[in-house]
């Protein structure tokens, strides 16, 4: 029996942001954790870019394996970056883990969550 593959640690730790542009919004696939420092801080990067060119972003976040304080932190902020820019952002894909810390730190009601980006696409079409 061949043992089990280890996962590099560094690969455990990583988070991986792809952005899809569709039309005025884009759609920004998380994959990873949103934890500490430069991973939560590399969101906001990726997003802030994207926000210049993008007025409705979708943070798809089905691949997201753990996510912190700071985190969390990170996309009330870029929730009110997209405010400020006249735009919007919305969640799709939640883990039921991220949507219990959402409810339980009253956020659930900041942020538009949606079960996909094909669903939080529409609500952008229908706004």
């Amino acid at each position: 029996m061949k043992p089990p593959t280890k996962i590099p640690r560094e690969a455990e730790l990583s988070l991986s942001l792809k952005a899809s542009k569709l039309g005025e919004i884009t759609v920004v696939t998380c994959r990873g954790r949103i934890v500490w420092r430069e991973r939560a801080a590399a969101l906001s990067e990726v997003v802030a870019g994207v926000l210049e060119h993008s007025k409705h972003v979708i943070l798809h976040l089905d691949g997201v394996s753990a996510i912190d304080s700071t985190g969390i932190g990170e996309l009330v902020s870029l929730h009110l970056w997209a405010q400020g820019c006249g735009g919007t952002l919305k969640l799709s894909g939640l883990s039921s883990r991220l949507i219990y810390l959402l409810e339980l730190t009253n956020l659930s009601t900041v942020f538009e969550i949606f079960p996909t980006p094909e669903a939080a696409l529409h609500a952008c079409h229908a706004a």
